[in-house]
């Protein structure tokens, strides 16, 4: 199961941390690659891969936000024997939200600190059905909010291929309605872009709601992808001090 689920980045030694990345809607490991590259020693880094793509491409899709969590926490136990910081960018913060929960109620492991990105907070959230639109509609939404490589888009046959990973997270992201916000203990960082055309800061000031281990929101020059051109310092926010 570990296999299927993360691509794996080694640490410099024997791991002294680790952190857990979880995609956007539509995104891959692949485009979290620097991620491992760039972090401190000592610091391990997975990236989850969802099934319906990449080399989980003849996978069955999963289209329900609690399923996604579910699976990626029974994933995750193994490596809980060092720290483990959450980060999830877009659908990736609800969902790495949702595996901070189910550590703690299922398996009384809290996550040494969770960090979400561009993503309103789970009592805020206002669901879109663009899983339900034809595929030119979604497909110019995706194009709109930017981060994924504008040749899959353009391309026919290459976006044939990507087109049901897309819808099916989308699927659910427009299925995880509002919820009542249950708090976690660890502390909690939100992170924006300025020009975000879907997320506020003040949006993701809601988030401290969740949050009565600590609570830091930070804002970034960009949109809702600020994070390809801030990586090193948004990293250096989520790796810790090195």
């Amino acid at each position: 199961m570990t296999g299927r689920w993360f691509r794996t980045h080694p640490a410099a030694g024997p791991p002294r941390k680790r952190v857990l990345v979880l995609p956007h809607a539509g995104g891959t490991a692949s485009f979290y690659h620097p991620w491992g590259q760039e972090s401190g020693a000592g610091t391990q880094v997975l990236v989850a891969q969802y099934p319906g793509r990449q080399e989980r491409w003849a996978e069955p899709r999963i289209e329900r936000m609690e399923e996604l969590a579910d699976e990626i926490t029974a994933a995750l136990l193994p490596f809980l024997d060092v720290p483990v910081t959450l980060f999830g960018h877009s659908m990736g913060a609800s969902l790495a939200y949702e595996i901070a929960v189910r550590l703690e109620d299922r398996h009384r492991v809290a996550a040494h600190s969770l960090h979400v990105s561009s993503r309103k907070a789970p009592h805020r959230l206002t669901p879109r059905a663009w899983h339900l639109a034809a595929d030119d509609v979604l497909v110019a939404e995706v194009r709109a909010l930017g981060g994924t490589d504008g040749a899959l888009l353009d391309d026919p046959a290459l976006l044939e291929l990507v087109l049901p990973a897309l819808r099916s997270d989308f699927t659910a992201v427009g299925t995880y309605g509002p919820r009542e916000p249950t708090p976690v203990s660890c502390p909690v960082h939100a992170y924006v872009g300025d020009s975000d055309p879907v997320v506020t800061a003040a949006d993701m000031a809601a988030w401290a709601d969740v949050a009565p281990g600590g609570f830091t929101r930070r804002q970034f020059p960009g949109g809702h992808f600020y994070l390809v051109e801030h990586r090193a310092e948004l990293l250096g926010a989520v790796d810790g001090p090195r």
